[in-house]
């Protein structure tokens, strides 16, 4: 038969099915086994995620702490509530209720979480996930009332609803060294100041929970899960001192209000050796714990605008503010130091032994240079005087002339060597340094006309940071040698084992050890004395100092002049051991010279500072000794009156007790020993009735007016500024109490004298 028999083609049919099967076979073997050797890692991975759930176990970001152990960022538990979508709709189906909608009633009657009703429900919405957030950053107390809500509604043991304890960023101290903590964002990482520069150290490395669920979504047996435990960040000490950042900051605070500033303040302090920053400080300053919150400055400017709240142009005002708010001052931004560069300028003249303190120089109240006329700030000129007493009374004409006999080659080579044209190598972010052809002149240019060299020589016309400028100034305080600024000291684990602890790194010896004390000898003589700084005189402190008025010739537009006033000083004079530079941008009340802007408030600082670092105050023979009030309260009538008089004092006693129940002034408040005065209060009476007085103004008095008009009000007298306050010209230029503020008898008044008329404005050329 043709085409074979049946059984024939069904025999041959079978063969091919078994040779097409067979291929089949090998191919999905070879297949199967491709996957096995080539792909297990991966098909083993989706298998494992299929059957796994995985949480994040945070490691605890290290604490950052001051320089003597004290906290100034740690971390504070708080709580994250979220539901599990899929668990809420499965059991919803196997109990007959509509869990999601219990949830979403019970959560949102708690006022205290802000969630609505259908904020909830739109979560538990997602039931192909397993774990929503609806909450972060909730108080224990917050969590206690979630906590009450679960076992209320009876979902206790549902594993519908959760709490997880996590870790929130707190600053104990709030506002406080603001700009060189910095923040974290929400997520825990690093964004500002030493928080973002120190993450990687401080985030440590988050560890994980895997648990493993059956295909109803039921934990399985313990053997399929696994913990990695998290190793928490590690611990930083800084070189900052919470005692001294906090007088930095009240001084920085008092001069930005009373000088209604319009640019923020900036100050710096440093340990002149090491480079260690001791305090750095931006007034106004921000809340750690709400860094997005304006201050109240940038709040006002941002009401002022006339943009509509809500508006992109609102917005984008209320970001620039904010962003500007965060930018530490003291590093991110120039400025132009004016006379205060006048030290360095002193310096790179005395090391290349191109005059000598006793050197005659003529000032007529201007130099020319190239034709042009540029002026002292005293227009009458100071006459013949000579070198070290021009750099005390900041006379321009004669630092000119040491800048053109020193050329542009040195000048330029001292001002590169001194650190300018560089970054400081500071830990910190954003760091901005002077630019050539930018932020100072091209060399070319520079060497093109001696009218740019004239005007660098007294600090005018062009741009350094606070930070470097600093960092310059502390090479004649340190004895030539330009050391690197730093906020580190160490890092340690958890355990507290050292992990790295900075060491003092110095870049090049600029100035020699004889130039550095004759620079600072002259300084200190114009402190004590009559020059241009001595505002910030204290007496029994040896601090050279030296201030700077300089105008902005880049802001225009304003209806007042635009100056930045400062001051840089370090202390004691004969061997220096801290450093500071104060700064104020656009003061508009007042005399707005640095004389008064900021020198005096450079001495306040000085004072309370350097007696906490261990220098003790020596005091010559024409120098006014302040006595301290002693602690009386509690001492017997006489042996109160016999120990106040025994120091010096005068002493009233109201009341007929036995025992002294109140004094003023206070126990170790400081005042001038002349007329000094202590009233005791010995009844509760006398407490009660005591005399208060109101505070009178006393700017622009002399010392003979003042001192009167003071004793005669039962008040106490407090001399700063200068120690020539008894003469012609010189006056209250600020005091510690506000006029009209009312004080008991016996309150001691700070006042601090000066010429109101001493200026240190540097004129520049356009």
């Amino acid at each position: 038969m043709e085409g074979g028999t049946p059984s024939t083609r069904l025999r041959s049919r079978a063969g091919w099915l078994c040779v097409i099967l067979s291929i089949l076979f090998i191919l999905l073997s070879l297949r199967i086994l491709f996957i096995q050797i080539f792909n297990y890692e991966e098909y083993n991975q989706k298998v494992i995620d299929q059957i796994t759930q995985e949480t994040k176990v945070s490691a605890d970001r290290g604490n950052i702490y001051d320089t003597n152990g004290v906290t100034i960022a740690t971390n504070i538990t708080t709580y994250r509530l979220f539901l599990d979508p899929a668990a809420i709709m499965r059991q919803s189906a196997e109990d007959g209720v509509d869990y999601a909608d219990m949830i979403a009633k019970g959560v949102s009657a708690i006022s205290e979480l802000s969630l609505s009703y259908d904020d909830v429900m739109k979560q538990a919405g997602y039931t192909r996930y397993r774990d929503r957030t609806l909450a972060r950053h909730l108080s224990e107390e917050v969590a206690d009332l979630v906590r009450r809500f679960i076992d209320e509604s009876g979902i206790d043991d549902k594993a519908l609803l959760f709490l997880q304890a996590t870790s929130k960023r707190y600053y104990p101290y709030g506002t406080l060294a603001s700009h060189v903590i910095g923040f974290t964002g929400s997520d825990g990482t690093g964004l500002y100041g030493l928080e973002y520069t120190y993450d990687e150290m401080l985030k440590g490395t988050d560890g994980k929970y895997i648990g493993a669920k059956d295909a109803a979504g039921n934990e399985m047996a313990y053997d399929y899960e696994s913990y990695i435990p998290a190793i928490d960040g590690y611990n930083i000490t800084t070189t900052i001192d919470v005692y001294i950042q906090a007088e930095l900051e009240e001084q920085l605070k008092t001069s930005y209000l009373e000088s209604e500033a319009k640019s923020r303040a900036c100050g710096i302090v440093m340990d002149v050796d090491t480079g260690a920053i001791l305090a750095m400080a931006v007034y106004p300053p921000y809340d750690l714990n709400e860094p997005s919150k304006l201050d109240a400055d940038s709040q006002k400017k941002l009401e002022e605008s006339d943009f509509k709240k809500g508006s992109d142009e609102y917005i984008a005002l209320e970001t620039q503010l904010r962003l500007a708010m965060w930018n530490n001052k003291a590093i991110t931004e120039l400025y132009m130091p004016g006379s205060t560069f006048k030290v360095l300028t002193a310096a790179m003249s005395y090391e290349e032994n191109i005059v000598n303190a006793d050197e005659k120089f003529s000032c007529p109240g201007y130099y020319v240079v190239n034709g042009q006329k540029i002026k002292c700030h005293y227009h009458a000129g100071h006459g013949m005087l000579t070198f070290a007493r021009g750099l005390q009374q900041s006379c321009n004409p004669v630092l000119m002339q040491m800048g053109l006999r020193l050329g542009v080659e040195n000048y330029y080579k001292y001002f590169s060597e001194l650190g300018y044209f560089e970054k400081t190598g500071i830990d910190a972010s954003g760091e901005e340094y002077t630019k050539e052809g930018v932020t100072f002149w091209d060399k070319s240019l520079f060497e093109s006309a001696d009218i740019y060299l004239a005007t660098a020589s007294f600090g005018q016309n062009f741009k350094i940071s606070p930070i470097a400028h600093l960092s310059a100034i502390n090479t004649v305080a340190n004895n030539g040698n330009l050391v690197t600024p730093h906020f580190i000291k160490e890092i340690t684990d958890k355990d507290g084992n050292v992990i790295y602890s900075y060491k003092t790194e110095v870049k090049r010896q600029v100035f020699s050890e004889e130039t550095c004390k004759t620079v600072a000898s002259i300084l200190e003589e114009g402190v004590s004395t009559d020059g241009g700084s001595k505002a910030a005189y204290v007496p029994g402190f040896r601090i050279a100092a030296k201030t700077g008025t300089s105008e902005k010739k880049d802001v225009k537009d304003t209806p007042y002049i635009p100056y930045v006033c400062s001051a840089v000083a370090f202390a004691p004079a004969e061997k220096p051991e801290v450093s500071v530079l104060f700064m104020v941008d656009e003061p508009t009340d007042g005399v707005l010279y640095a004389s008064v802007i900021a020198a005096p408030y450079v001495g306040s600082l000085l004072e309370e500072i350097l007696p906490y670092v261990g220098v003790n105050a020596e005091y010559d023979e024409d120098e006014i000794e302040p006595v301290s009030a002693p602690w009386l309260v509690g001492a017997n009538v006489d042996t109160a009156r016999e120990l106040a008089e025994m120091l010096g004092f005068e002493v009233e006693i109201h009341g007929d007790g036995d025992k002294v129940k109140e004094q003023s002034p206070k126990m170790g408040t400081l005042l001038d020993k002349t007329n000094a005065r202590i009233i005791l209060y010995t009844t509760n009476d006398a407490v009660k009735e005591k005399e208060t007085v109101k505070v009178p103004d006393l700017t622009g008095l002399t010392a003979v007016a003042t001192n009167g008009t003071l004793t005669n009000l039962g008040l106490n007298i407090r001399i700063l500024g200068t120690p020539n306050y008894y003469k012609d010209g010189v006056v209250v230029l600020m005091q510690s109490i506000a006029p009209g503020e009312v004080v008991d008898v016996g309150t001691v008044v700070e006042v601090t004298f000066g010429d109101p008329n001493d200026s240190d404005l540097a004129y520049g050329t356009e």
